[in-house]
């Protein structure tokens, strides 16, 4: 059982920032944020957690076995992630792609100490042992702040590429050529950004925010591994009875006009390619929810709805289904692992094809960062959009890709890469 406290707070620009360097003073804690866009799926502004309890780090081979069983003994919140290599343990797939970031399989913690910011106030849900705290930590969030991180001895990286443009597109005609044999419909292709480089991920993830203003953003530490996570896409969340997943397939640049804009949105809600990649996302989280759900309970809530962010303009689906009663919240995670959005269909020789042609392992990107309540409700997202630091090797990654459909022209997908990569590019530059 948690101590809870709520006290009442104003619009308070500066607590995200307060947050962060609480954060880097600890050698672990999660920061979620949907930066106030409220749904009907919405459930706070900001949680974040810190100080470990108690925690679970590992690679595939067991993992979701050992995750369901420390969720049972803890019955308490818990925040991680999971990495896209989890796969190895869904299928038979090896990863043999070279790794530069080495951050684990899967790690989630339960937290001493946990914020949480709703539309209303901001609430401190402490463990017992901590619970003395509280008091002084609000006033030193909310009234002191926190002294700011040294920005010295940090550099301006030289941002490098694994595929230049051609070779890029040599290996986005093999994936067509899979496409015309018939072995896949679709599959998420992806290439890497990297730089050797010393950075600041407290900035760096401000500076992102801003530019992305994402709803299912997210800062999280690990020791000397960080993610700085800006993703618009929800994987899978739970909410009682109700399983919830939300793919994007299909992005448009916003205009600069309020005239451009539109026409770029009603372009994109129009494009029968985009809505084609989008489908047959969809059908394939129908079919992985099908696996777990009620039967006859799946349902699409919303099919190919255009979403602006502050830097595209996306289009997303909304897949609901209804869980049994007696379902161990991890099974419905397992059975739908990795997300649709970023493998392809058939999801097995999509997968299979893409370790083929990608030449660095995912890693943490396209796996989820989110959390579990203590009665085994959970909310994940998709890693995208986010850039990925080992300090320790001075090392930092960001990767994007699209999905490759027989319409699909290389130098396009090429382009549609770059766009996604913007916000990471802008974040990195001075």
């Amino acid at each position: 059982m948690r101590i809870i406290q709520s006290f009442p707070i104003s619009k308070n620009e500066d607590l995200l920032k307060r947050l962060l360097y609480w954060s880097s003073q600890e050698g672990v804690s999660c920061l979620l944020t949907s930066n106030q866009h409220w749904d009907r799926n919405s459930q706070f502004e900001i949680l974040f957690g810190t100080g470990i309890k108690s925690q679970l780090k590992c690679d595939a081979g067991n993992a979701f076995e050992k995750l369901s069983l420390y969720r049972n003994q803890t019955q308490d919140w818990l925040m991680g992630f999971l990495g896209y290599d989890l796969k190895n343990e869904v299928e038979e797939i090896q990863s043999q792609n070279p790794d530069d970031l080495h951050f684990p399989d899967m790690y989630f913690f339960q937290p001493l100490k946990l914020v949480r910011l709703t539309q209303t106030e901001l609430q401190f849900l402490y463990l017992h042992e901590v619970a003395s705290d509280i008091e002084t930590d609000y006033n030193l969030l909310v009234k002191e702040g926190f002294q700011e991180v040294d920005s010295s001895n940090f550099e301006n990286p030289k941002i490098k590429v694994r595929f230049n443009k051609d070779a890029y597109c040599e290996q986005v005609s093999k994936m067509l050529d899979h496409i015309k044999r018939g072995d896949i419909y679709e599959a998420n292709f992806c290439q890497e950004f990297y730089a050797d480089a010393a950075v600041n991920p407290y900035e760096s993830f401000l500076k992102l925010n801003t530019l992305s203003r994402a709803p299912f953003a997210a800062f999280l530490k690990l020791k000397d591994h960080y993610a700085l996570c800006s993703s618009p896409e929800r994987y899978l969340q739970k909410m009682g009875d109700t399983l919830i997943s939300q793919p994007i397939k299909g992005t448009a640049r916003r205009g600069r006009t309020e005239e451009e804009d539109a026409l770029l949105k009603q372009n994109l809600e129009n494009d029968p390619k985009e809505r084609a990649e989008n489908i047959m996302i969809t059908d394939l989280v129908r079919n992985d929810l099908s696996k777990v759900a009620v039967r006859g309970s799946v349902t699409v809530a919303e099919l190919c709805k255009i979403h602006s962010f502050d830097q595209v303009h996306q289009m997303i689906s909304t897949i609901e289904a209804k869980l049994p009663a007696d379902l161990d919240p991890v099974q419905s995670i397992k059975n739908s692992f990795p997300m649709g959005s970023m493998t392809g269909a058939p999801k097995l020789s999509a997968m299979q094809i893409i370790e083929d042609l990608e030449n660095r392992r995912r890693g943490f990107y396209s796996g989820s960062i989110g959390y579990f309540t203590p009665d085994g409700d959970f909310d994940f997202n998709v890693v995208i959009r986010s850039i990925l630091y080992n300090s320790t090797k001075k090392y930092l990654s960001f990767t994007v890709g699209s999905a490759i459909t027989a319409q699909a022209i290389p130098e396009k997908e090429y382009e549609e890469c770059l766009l996604k990569a913007k916000a990471m590019r802008d974040t990195l530059s001075n």
